[in-house]
């Protein structure tokens, strides 16, 4: 789960009220959050809050403090606006037809006449790195720029071009570089090199320009210099590139919703039109509150309590869902209700059921005995494994649990095997040469482990039960599982009666 920390002095002058760390700890639970740690920076408290990882507004002390604030009555919910301005005076990103081979969306929005203090610009660039971390999935997903709009000059264009026709100079850095010789100066780089793999081996680079020429962002990896953002920054210009268009809107929905709230005109955000390559247009963001009608048994009776509509109502606008009573002439009570931007996480009746009993309290729900039971048991892949097991046991040998995931070279090299392409599956970006493949036999596993323990008196003797993975074209993953038994003795000398 995501961990968010906000300053315990800011956090608190906001919500307008001092807690004591128990009970903000309550007011956390109330809402469905965790205190997770506390801890001291520079002589500030910070709190390090969990959160659930598919809440995206509650990444950033805005959307904390914001949430808290509709949960405690302090604040209505707010209704979020589009800029009304004829499409012919917005501004405009033209997406050429090569980004199809690397990145193929795009959406932007502007944030008009911002203000920045120290705290809500570094909660701004924080809030990107949350997000890269979380729903984008280390920006092979979504990647998201930002830039000082009155440093530029639209319309702009998206394309993709040849890494060595792209030259500019990369955010913090004075010199110019070609796209190619970004991938090897950061190369060394902490926190770039971990993104290089997802452009660096494609023909063509994503990359933004103004009408200029002048570059905006290298997607995924790096915004230009020239564009860059600051505490003077008014008009902030963002950019989400993206493999999946679903999640781009939600990334892009969440940063200007968070922010917006700094802007001269309250909650009003700026749109930009998308021409696509083949004419088609669409402007962005939308931030049309959606619109579900839920029947109230399906609130109430899913949580196991009784409440009747107007309550339903008044805790759901609690947890910022708009509730209202249908006015359908139907036999059964139902709830219309309107999801924000923000809650990207409600999709369906039960998320709606989920927020009710946030807002009702779980300490509140009586425990029922279910009317029905069913017994369980085991599989009989289970049975026959633990069967294996006991005798292997009783026969003096010990049982070890070995990783799943193993070296490239345990299951070729160290075994005298080569590989035909066909039977391993591999991890894409390992982040440890000791889990590049799913193992395709325990015994890679059991020879480690003896290495390891060699020193133990002899004879050793040790035994596996566990699943190996194999590529596998009839199964709609590509692999499937098979259980495997091995087992190993290791001694001084050898008999046939072993």
């Amino acid at each position: 789960m995501p961990k968010v920390p906000v300053g315990r002095d800011r956090l608190f002058r906001v919500l307008g009220k001092e807690y004591t760390q128990e009970e903000f700890e309550d007011l956390c639970f109330e809402y469905g959050l965790e205190l997770d740690d506390v801890a001291t920076e520079e002589d500030e408290v910070i709190y390090k809050i969990e959160v659930a990882a598919n809440r995206y507004d509650l990444l950033c002390f805005e959307g904390l403090v914001q949430s808290l604030r509709i949960f405690n009555g302090l604040d209505q919910i707010p209704k979020y606006i589009v800029t009304n301005i004829p499409r012919e005076s917005m501004l405009k990103i033209n997406v050429k037809p090569e980004t199809a081979l690397v990145r193929p969306f795009v959406v932007c929005a502007v944030l008009r006449d911002i203000t920045f203090d120290q705290a809500s610009y570094k909660s701004f660039i924080d809030l990107q790195d949350m997000l890269h971390q979380n729903i984008c999935r280390g920006r092979t997903l979504v990647a998201i720029g930002t830039h000082d709009l009155d440093t530029i000059q639209g319309p702009f264009t998206y394309e993709a071009l040849p890494p060595t026709e792209i030259n500019f100079v990369p955010l913090k850095q004075v010199k110019s570089f070609r796209g190619d010789e970004l991938m090897k100066f950061y190369e060394s780089d902490l926190k770039l090199k971990k993104f290089l793999h997802i452009i660096e081996k494609s023909p063509v680079f994503p990359v933004i320009y103004d009408c200029n020429r002048t570059v905006l962002s290298l997607p995924p990896i790096i915004n230009g210099a020239h564009s860059a953002i600051s505490l003077q920054t008014k008009n902030v210009f963002i950019e989400c590139t993206a493999t999946d268009l679903t999640k781009a809107k939600i990334v892009l929905n969440t940063m200007v919703t968070m922010f917006s709230m700094y802007c001269k005109k309250k909650f009003e955000v700026e749109p930009v039109e998308v021409i696509s390559s083949d004419g088609h247009s669409c402007v962005y963001p939308d931030l049309s509150p959606y619109r579900m009608e839920v029947p109230l048994s399906k609130i109430t009776g899913r949580i196991g309590v009784s409440a009747d509509a107007n309550q339903v109502i008044s805790l759901l606008n609690r947890m910022q869902l708009l509730a209202e009573k249908s006015v359908s002439s139907g036999d059964e009570c139902s709830i219309i209700v309107s999801v924000p931007p923000t809650r990207s996480d409600v999709l369906e009746a039960c998320d709606v059921a989920e927020d009710f009993a946030i807002a009702y309290g779980f300490e509140n729900i009586l425990a029922k005995i279910s009317s029905s039971t069913q017994g369980g048991g085991e599989q009989s892949l289970s049975q026959i494994s633990n069967l294996i097991r006991l005798e292997f046991a009783m026969s003096g040998f010990t049982e070890v649990l070995t990783w799943i995931l193993c070296s490239y070279k345990d299951i070729t090299f160290m075994l005298n095997r080569k590989d035909d392409n066909s039977t391993s599956v591999k991890i894409s970006n390992p982040r440890s040469s000791d889990f590049e493949v799913a193992r395709t036999t325990l015994m890679p596993g059991l020879l480690k482990t003896v290495r390891e323990n060699n020193h133990h008196p002899k004879p050793i003797k040790i035994f596996e039960v566990g699943d190996v993975v194999l590529l596998n074209e009839m199964n709609d993953v590509g692999a499937r599982n098979r259980h495997h038994l091995a087992a190993l003795y290791c001694d001084d000398h050898s008999g046939f009666e072993v």
